[in-house]
């Protein structure tokens, strides 16, 4: 064959070449995150202060990711089921609820845990805060936190307070007060809050620490009184209730709070979009309206600062926790 002469495979080459010229740019490249439906798990049962917090970010999001975000309650074993199972997901749409109970209480209660709250999750933002209030029943003689603290030390043992249960919020709010004003009172566990909240307005408790949502209508009837928020600032809804942190105890905060997070090992680039997602969607004027209905606050941080945020926690509950000596239901 004459040398100036294409050969069959300088031929193929250029048709190939020719081909793949023809092809769209966008399709050397992968296609964008997310490719279908993003699955956002949380780990409690429906009706609760976390669907209400997830449905309303999932709304949110859906309209600008791109894809819808549903919701999918998946109960059991404190929240380990639905950790253990986005942990170990695959298939990069899978994400879940983070809660003050299975990131920052549950790694000091449990003898072990099927994850690791560093090790296999990338936090995302802060969704939420739910505050917590103390109160008491109205026949108790106190009325703030400084007279339920004298009153709790001048009768050591005799009083008692209620929970939903061991390692609960409730409970640890109660011990987090008992730790800080070095008090004495007895726990009384029961398996949800609301039979406990009955025997306390029946006068069978005494005290106890609840989020707001469920308080709010009992206080304003009388049922109960209101002691002590656990907010930094006061709340709209209660403003003539002084804060803990206003009665003696500087830098106190209980609250129950409600997070995003995916796998860790999703790729960068996917974690970058749901943080810019999830945060504008939580910082947006409806999501702020909704979760303020219920007594809830809007946060929408960025992932380093819920990072340092779930840190700071799991220092303060652990101390709280091994003081108490907390165990969760059935080990205790």
């Amino acid at each position: 064959m004459p040398s100036h002469l294409p050969s069959r495979r300088d031929i193929l080459k250029c048709s190939a070449a020719a081909g793949l010229s023809a092809l769209p740019l966008g399709a050397f490249a992968q296609a964008a995150w997310p490719t279908k439906p993003v699955r956002l798990v949380v780990p409690f049962a429906p009706g609760g202060s976390s669907e209400i917090v997830a449905r309303a970010v999932a709304a949110e999001m859906g309209k600008t990711l791109g894809q819808n975000v549903f919701v999918e309650n998946k109960p059991g074993a404190a929240g380990n089921i639905a950790m253990q199972e986005v942990a170990s997901s695959t298939d990069e749409h899978t994400i879940i609820l983070g809660h003050i109970g299975t990131l920052a209480v549950n790694p000091y209660i449990f003898p072990k845990l099927p994850y690791d709250p560093g090790r296999d999750f990338a936090p995302i933002t802060l969704v939420s805060k739910v505050p917590s209030l103390y109160v008491v029943h109205p026949d108790l003689p106190v009325k703030n936190i400084k007279d339920f603290v004298a009153y709790a030390k001048s009768k050591p043992g005799q009083v008692n307070y209620g929970s939903a249960g061991n390692g609960s919020a409730g409970h640890l709010a109660m011990e987090y007060l008992k730790m800080v004003s070095q008090t004495f009172m007895l726990h009384v566990p029961y398996r949800g809050t609301g039979p406990m909240l009955t025997d306390l307005m029946a006068g069978r408790l005494q005290a106890a620490s609840v989020g707001a949502p469920a308080l709010l209508s009992f206080i304003k009837a009388g049922k109960l009184r209101c002691i002590g928020t656990g907010t930094a600032q006061r709340l709209p809804q209660l403003p003539d209730v002084p804060t803990v942190a206003e009665q003696g105890f500087p830098g106190f905060e209980m609250t129950q709070w409600y997070g995003l997070l995916a796998p860790k090992k999703w790729p960068a680039a996917n974690l970058a979009k749901l943080e810019a997602e999830a945060i504008k969607a939580t910082r947006g004027a409806l999501v702020k309206d909704k979760l303020a209905q219920e007594t809830a606050l809007a946060v929408g941080n960025s992932s380093a600062e819920f990072a340092q945020f779930i840190t700071a926690e799991q220092k303060r509950w652990s101390q709280v926790i091994a003081r108490a000596q907390i165990k969760p239901e059935g080990l205790g």
